[in-house]
């Protein structure tokens, strides 16, 4: 058994309800303990899991989060570097699956929360799951 963490911008309520579900219950079906870290916005989830990484306390991380496009560039702003920075993390060894969806709009946001329906937080959790899995294999 393997302890996730969870590291959700909780920005959009009940879509983050959403991908937290799916992801808690592919942890759970696979075995796994979860708990759940609350961050400000997209931006700030790879700082919480490099912190909660220095620590030790858990084995794989699951970013969630929810970033609609909107008027401004801001949109390819957080998509962008929040994945940059999720991607550079795991290169260093972190297990994460990245949860954060980048949508165009809420209908698209609510068909992937869905547990239901794309449950992009189950696969987040599954991918996660996965690179542990491949960490734990090749570990000295």
């Amino acid at each position: 058994m393997a302890r996730f963490l969870i590291v959700e911008a909780r920005f959009y309520a009940e879509l983050n309800d959403k991908l937290i579900e799916g992801a808690r219950a592919a942890l759970e079906d696979a075995g796994h303990q979860a708990d759940v870290l609350t961050v400000p916005g997209a931006l700030e989830i790879p700082g919480a899991i490099a912190l909660a990484a220095e620590s030790g306390q858990y084995d794989g991380f699951v970013a969630i989060g929810v970033v609609i496009r909107g008027e401004t560039y801001h949109f390819e702003i957080v998509a962008g570097e929040s994945a940059r920075a999720i991607m550079a993390l795991t290169m260093d060894g972190i297990a994460i699956g990245n949860g954060i969806i980048t949508v165009e709009n809420e209908i698209q946001a609510q068909v992937r929360a869905d547990p239901a329906q794309k449950n992009k937080g189950g696969e987040a959790a599954k991918a996660a799951i996965a690179l542990l899995d491949i960490a734990q294999r090749f570990a000295h």
